[in-house]
This record gives structure tokens, C-alpha cells and sequence, in this order.
């Protein structure tokens, strides 16, 4: 039965003891296949050279880039490493910046946080090394920092990203129409979160399918994520 205020009118249910959450801060996060690093400026030789094993369509859904040239990149890169929000990580491979991801629109007054800006380089997509990255973030923001709710949006355009999005265990929740306009074109934006009571099954999914247990001698997947805890593909 929902709860009714002094006027008879439905409201939602009280929310104890909270207090606004801490922001992120600047500490790496160490796994057992990558690292994720707050961004540093001497994170920009490796990630150009990364970023330019792929033919510029990584870009497509970003509202910056392509980077022709080492000079322009490094100089966007220095200025999101000052950058409180977004606030940038580097995933990291055997200390080879490989990939980013930030943490942004953060609302530490209400426990609210957003994983985005996710870019991986060719050798890094599609590996056990950028499901843990993502992963660690998650945790971070769940876990040490006690968010209530992390959310993912995207151009509802872009399956890659809707489909990592669902593969994590974020709940898709609808698009917002016309919601932006980037690089001269339109933009609806699908929106995915995960709240706090969704969390710990999708955590327990996520280390089970992390677990060096399930991959066998060439690195390939014993079971998908979703059999590994109720997160679904």
C-alpha cells in the first residue's frame, strides 16, 4: 500500500539516515586484468596510438573527435584531466592506457552518478579487461561511495552502446526525444540506470563472470554474464 501524506496524496517512501554522498575521488582502482587510473596528461602518447588502430568511426557517437593528429588530442586530453565533471579515468593494460570513462553529472545530494564518455581502443573492446573496468567504476560508485543510482545514457542510435549497457545489468528506461544536438545532428537519448536494490545481484553476476575460473586456457568465456548472476546480454 503506498504511503499518503496529510492530504491523502500517494508519496513515496521516507528514506532514512541519508546524507549527501562524497565525490569520486582521485585514487586509481586496481583489477586482476586492467587498471583504472584517474587521467594524467602522460596518459595521451598510448592512447593516441591506440585510438588510431581504428578508422575514426570509435567517434561517431561522441560528441567530440575524430583527432587527426597527436597535438589536437593531447591538448582535448590535457583539459579533461582537470576536469572535476566529467571526471576521466584511464583504463589501463599492463600500464598501457588503453581506453576512457568518466564519471559525470554527479549529484552527491541525492546519490545520482553516471558512467559515460566510454571510448576503447580496438584491442581493448570486447575483452575481459574492459568488462572489469567498467566494473570497478560501478563498484565504486555502489560500494565505497554509496550512490543510490548510476546511470548510462547514449544516442539511441547507437546499439554497441545499448547493448553493453543491458549486458552490465543497467534497466533500460526509456529515450528522450530530440534531447540534444551534437556534431550538426540530432540526438534522442536512451536512458539506462541501476539503483541501489538492483546492485547486489548484479555485482555477485559480475565477479562470478570475472572469476579466472570461468575462462578456460585461451581466455575465452566459460559462461556468458548473464548465467553468471542475472544480469542479462
Amino acid at each position: 500500500m503506498s504511503r499518503v501524506d496529510q492530504f491523502g496524496l500517494p508519496v513515496g517512501e521516507p528514506v532514512a539516515d541519508w546524507a549527501p554522498r562524497p565525490l569520486p575521488p582521485r585514487a586509481a582502482l586496481p583489477g586482476r586484468y586492467c587498471t583504472v587510473e584517474p587521467l594524467h596528461r602522460d596518459h595521451g602518447p598510448s592512447l593516441f596510438a591506440a585510438y588510431s588502430e581504428d578508422a575514426g568511426a570509435m567517434w561517431t557517437y561522441m560528441g567530440y573527435g575524430p583527432f587527426p593528429e597527436d597535438g589536437a588530442f593531447q591538448a582535448w586530453l590535457d583539459e579533461q584531466a582537470s576536469s572535476e565533471d566529467p571526471r576521466f579515468h584511464a583504463i589501463t593494460v599492463g600500464g598501457e592506457a588503453l581506453g576512457l570513462a568518466a564519471y559525470l553529472r554527479v549529484q552527491p545530494e541525492v546519490g545520482v552518478i553516471e558512467i559515460g564518455h566510454i571510448s576503447l581502443a580496438p584491442r581493448l573492446r570486447r575483452t575481459t579487461a574492459a568488462t572489469e573496468g567498467i566494473a570497478l567504476l560501478m563498484r565504486r560508485a555502489f560500494d565505497e561511495l554509496g550512490y543510490r543510482r548510476l546511470e548510462w545514457k547514449a544516442d539511441a542510435l547507437n546499439a554497441a552502446s545499448a547493448a553493453a549497457a543491458v549486458r552490465l545489468g543497467f534497466t533500460y528506461e526509456g529515450t528522450f526525444r530530440k534531447a540534444t544536438i551534437y556534431k550538426g545532428r540530432n540526438r534522442d537519448t536512451a536512458w539506462y540506470a541501476i539503483v541501489d536494490d538492483d546492485w547486489p545481484l548484479i555485482r555477485s553476476g559480475l565477479d562470478s563472470w570475472l572469476d579466472p575460473a570461468n575462462f578456460d586456457e585461451q581466455g575465452r568465456q566459460i559462461r556468458p554474464l548473464a548465467a553468471a548472476g542475472g544480469a542479462p546480454l
